[in-house]
């Protein structure tokens, strides 16, 4: 027997299997106009490829919660009707194929207003349909990118109720799981690390005021997402500064501590990835980098976790799961290399896997 095609139980939520996809921005939704931030054809095909292939759960790219919350303007979003009927679209025809459908909703912070990857991903301004980013203080990401405006508490406010609002429009929307990126140097990443947070009130200095914005996102998110279906937290374990001798960051020691007070507020699972905060930060990177960070924090604490970054094969993905260190993996580009990774890898693994009438005859 496979531990990953094991289904495995949230709340009242069963996923098939262990085999899940990591949120990856496609950065093709229209920039302006009654379909910015909509999802398009593109977005149907690309989700539901990934479901005809097996996946057990897919979330969603990062979804931002305003226009202000986008990485880039080609971004979606969910703070309107129409984005949240064309979500619907999508979520019903994952759910068709068995797929559990999960979005994750986020806020760029300094980094948002930026260009396409393929477009060289800098900073973009207002001719390219950009904006001025916010964040927790007027410290830019890098060099070149735009001094963000430092939020006011009432900012503040009004960017925890639109998590909570988008949050509600995704449970109409069909989805199953919602998660909260707190990851890859985003808003709430940001508010987090000592690195990019230089406040001197109730939302900077200790460790439990930089938590604090995490903290409130997620009890505005938990208070409107059914008791009986799981919220999931996405963090970068560690900043790479302290581990490289660089620099004051945040650090693995102060995931373990979230991750207990995370669990406390009603989280179900922490999506473990790293970095993202601090631009060209020594990475060592390698099949399963990450995975170390997401097995301490199960080790560590009673919260369940996800592990990704170069996961890439059957046997190492089974290994991962069976031995414990993860709960559950994400792949990311190797999903996108290959959407019907689930179905290979069952084969390989001799497992019992979902496969679509219409693609029965090839198995």
């Amino acid at each position: 027997m496979s531990a990953l095609f094991e289904p495995y139980t949230l709340r009242s939520l069963t996923i098939p299997n262990r085999v899940w996809m990591a949120p990856m921005c496609q950065y093709s939704a229209p920039v302006d106009g009654p379909e910015q931030g909509v999802p398009q054809d593109w977005h149907f095909a690309h989700l539901a490829a990934r479901a005809t292939g097996g996946t057990g759960l897919i979330l969603t790219e990062a979804t931002a919660v305003s226009p202000e919350g986008r990485i880039s303007p080609a971004d979606l979003g969910l703070w309107n009707d129409r984005q949240q009927e064309a979500f619907g679209r999508i979520t019903t025809f994952l759910k068709e194929q068995g797929t559990v459908p999960g979005i994750q909703l986020a806020h760029a912070g300094r980094k948002a207003s930026t260009d396409r990857p393929w477009r060289g991903g800098g900073p973009v301004g207002t001719e390219d349909h950009g904006w001025q980013p916010a964040g927790p203080s007027p410290a830019p990401f890098a060099d070149g990118y735009s001094v963000p405006r430092e939020l006011t508490t009432g900012q503040i406010a009004e960017i925890i109720a639109a998590f909570a609002d988008s949050a509600r429009r995704a449970l109409a929307a069909g989805f199953q799981v919602v998660e909260v990126h707190g990851a890859h140097g985003y808003l709430i990443h940001e508010f987090l690390s000592p690195h990019s947070n230089h406040r001197t009130d109730e939302y900077g200095g200790s460790f439990e005021n930089r938590i604090r914005l995490a903290l409130e996102v997620v009890d505005a998110v938990r208070a409107v997402w059914p008791a009986d279906l799981p919220v999931f937290f996405r963090v970068s374990a560690t900043d790479w500064l302290t581990e490289n001798g660089e620099g004051e960051g945040w650090t693995a020691d102060e995931t373990v501590r979230l991750a207990k007070e995370l669990r406390s507020h009603g989280v179900d699972l922490l999506d473990v990835s790293t970095g993202g905060n601090v631009p060209k930060a020594r990475i060592p990177t390698g099949p399963g980098y990450q995975v170390s960070f997401a097995e301490r924090v199960r080790t560590e604490t009673d919260l369940p976790v996800a592990a990704v970054g170069m996961i890439t094969d059957a046997a190492q993905a089974e290994e991962i799961v069976a031995t414990g260190r993860a709960d559950a993996v994400l792949l990311g580009r190797e999903l996108l290399r290959d959407p019907h990774w689930a179905l290979r890898a069952a084969r390989e693994l001799g497992a019992d896997s979902r496969v679509p009438d219409q693609y029965g005859w090839a198995i």
